[in-house]
């Protein structure tokens, strides 16, 4: 029932065989095996006289392919059903392809109904669900199950084929499936609430398909935009809005969109924008321009917006990059540590070589135990070795270390601060693990007194530590709850006066929920993070996760022991960088194996 080739293959598509290739060997490919997204799946419609059982198998397997408006797939449901299915009503992703079972055995005094009808089963381990904005839930694996059941129908004048009348709305696929089929891509918006009021974009990660959306038939970049378009997901809706004026679409018709020679994107859109300003049109081309960067394969470098009534705006790549959260910047690419009398050095570049600080962190005498860098790279904060202090001390001027702007009354050290992290409005974060009182701290802009964040979705858990993003509105936070440590990832609202605002970090989501123990995390780019964790039995990985939990196939890394830390960068380019018990200081260049940098030191971080 399922036909899969290569892309730019001819295929000869004939009832239950596949495509023939003119040399080679012979070669099954099912379309629910880990491959190549290369790999496209043709559906093909019910034969004539199919048991109850190939049309169920038929539906499944039809469900994985391209199908356009999925109107092979639909003939194998009824009549009515065929009008009320709605595939694009979300997508369920199980560990597997889901498994089908039945049919459900009558008793005797139904024989004669199991000759119209019958009853199957579909069931396996539900680990991620898609909803219908595209975004992305993973999901602790639970028991999935649902009934398809079939009727007897009269397909033409005297002739009665097994068909599906009850089915539930959207798509039900297996993992390796879903990889084949979508792929996540950052769509980007503006973030609220933010002091300083710089217009920061944030990414929103959403899943779209791969080449040509069966139901809207748009190739993957028109899709994107459409989700652009649509305004952020509900998780990132509090924090985020759009300068799309609402109801504001693509022109009708439109399912492509790429560059020209020029590498200039035209997007056509409805009469909806007709009236925005010249200000609020440069940040809608924005909005575009960063969430196309990485999609298409000619690298967009300047949006033209067309509204219902001609040009509207157009907008450079350089223009945009005021815009990010690292106000333009590709990311710093120092790294720093803290060597084994406690003070701070940083690695100087390609070389490898290291050279202390400037000022009190790197030629002081009070040893540290962690380190965070503001990432204008002016100031730094440190925590004592034991745990109990916070300080902030600047990097460009010698002085004498000011006393500590937090202090810690926890008994044991492993209780005490966290590491501390700066976000991109150069405000300071850290936690504090005291049993007796445990806190989240924000310094604002890095001085004065600590306020405390509200986190009402912990439950009883314990904030190990802690990541700011770039943007200031997303954290992740490494939360201990009955001897296990995951990764969550939170909302960071700010609401009230901007001078002092009432904050909180709210919506906790938990990432990567397959790693029962996670021990290190930092964020990789806008919307990623490197995560150090096991599975449950397994052993140590380090692996790429996305900001809304999903993974993909190429996410795990190359092996590296007894990793205690990890550090990447804003830039994705820049290396990545391991703290190991064993080797020291190590880093993964793209494309590389891991390298030893160097045998001693603790807390490596880039700045952030």
């Amino acid at each position: 029932m399922r036909i899969s080739a290569l892309l730019g293959c001819g295929v000869i598509v004939l009832a239950g065989c596949g495509s023939m290739p003119v040399s080679g060997d012979v070669k099954a490919v099912d379309a629910s095996q880990p491959g190549d997204s290369q790999v496209q799946v043709y559906a093909v419609a019910p034969r004539e006289g199919a048991p109850p059982s190939e049309i169920v198998d038929g539906f499944l397997e039809s469900m994985t392919s391209d199908d356009p408006a999925f109107a092979t797939t639909r003939k194998y449901l009824s009549a009515d059903a065929r009008g009320t299915w709605r595939p694009g009503g979300g997508t369920t992703v199980l560990a597997q392809a889901p498994n089908r079972s039945g049919p459900l055995l009558h008793d005797e005094a139904n024989r004669a109904a199991r000759d119209k009808e019958t009853t199957y089963t579909l069931t396996g381990e539900k680990v991620a669900e898609i909803d219908a904005q595209s975004s992305y839930r993973p999901l602790a694996p639970t028991d999935y199950s649902q009934t398809l059941h079939l009727v007897r129908e009269n397909v033409a004048e005297g002739k009665e084929e097994w068909r599906i009348d009850v089915v539930p709305d959207g798509l039900v696929l297996g993992q390796s499936d879903f990889r084949r089929l979508y792929r996540s891509v950052n769509k980007y918006f503006f973030a609220t609430g933010l002091t300083d009021g710089r217009p920061t974009l944030v990414a929103d990660p959403v899943y779209v398909r791969n080449r040509t959306d069966p139901v809207t038939r748009m190739d993957t970049a028109t899709q994107t935009v459409r989700t652009l378009l649509a305004g952020p997901t509900n998780w990132l809706r509090p924090v985020a809005d759009s300068r799309f004026p609402e109801g504001t679409a693509l022109r009708k018709g439109v399912t492509a969109l790429a560059p020209d020679d020029q590498n200039v994107l035209k997007v056509p859109l409805n009469g909806k924008a007709d009236k925005v300003g010249r200000s609020a049109c440069r940040m809608m081309a924005a909005q575009v321009l960063y969430t196309l960067r990485d999609l298409t394969s000619a690298r967009v470098e300047r949006v033209e917006l067309e509204g219902g009534k001609g040009s509207l705006c157009a907008l450079d790549a350089d223009d945009a990059s005021g815009f990010s959260a690292d106000n333009g910047s590709d990311g710093a690419d120092s790294q720093y540590f803290i060597n084994d009398k406690g003070q701070v050095e940083r690695i100087l570049g390609a070389t490898d070589g290291t050279e202390p600080v400037t000022g009190p962190l790197g030629t002081g005498t009070v040893p540290m135990g962690s380190v965070g860098v503001a990432r204008d790279e002016e100031r730094a904060a440190a925590v004592s070795a034991q745990g109990q202090s916070l300080y902030v001390s600047s990097l460009e001027a010698d002085g004498e270390l000011v006393a500590p702007l937090v202090t810690s009354t926890a008994k044991k050290a492993a209780d005490r601060l966290s590491p501390p992290s700066w976000d991109g409005r150069g405000d300071l974060w850290v936690a504090d693990r005291n049993p007796a009182g445990p806190r989240l701290l924000r310094l604002a802009g890095g001085t004065g007194e600590p306020q405390e964040v509200r986190v009402p979705g912990l439950d009883g858990a314990r904030i190990e530590a802690l990541r700011m993003s770039a943007d200031g509105v997303r954290i992740a936070l490494l939360l201990t709850k009955d001897g296990r440590t995951t990764l969550n990832i939170g909302r960071v609202e700010r609401r009230g006066s901007s001078v002092v605002p009432k904050i909180s970090v709210e919506d906790l989501r938990q990432a990567a929920p397959q790693l029962t123990d996670v021990t290190a995390i930092s964020w990789s780019g806008r919307s990623r993070l490197v995560v150090v964790g096991k599975e449950e039995g397994g052993v140590q990985q380090v692996r790429y996760v996305q900001a809304d939990g999903s993974t993909s196939g190429s996410g795990a890394l190359p092996g590296v022991n007894q990793v205690q830390s990890v550090a990447a960068a804003d830039d994705e380019l820049l290396p990545l960088m391991a703290e190991t018990e064993g080797d020291g200081i190590v880093k993964l260049s793209p494309g590389d194996n891991w390298q030893t940098v160097l045998k001693q030191g603790t807390s490596l971080v880039y700045p952030g």
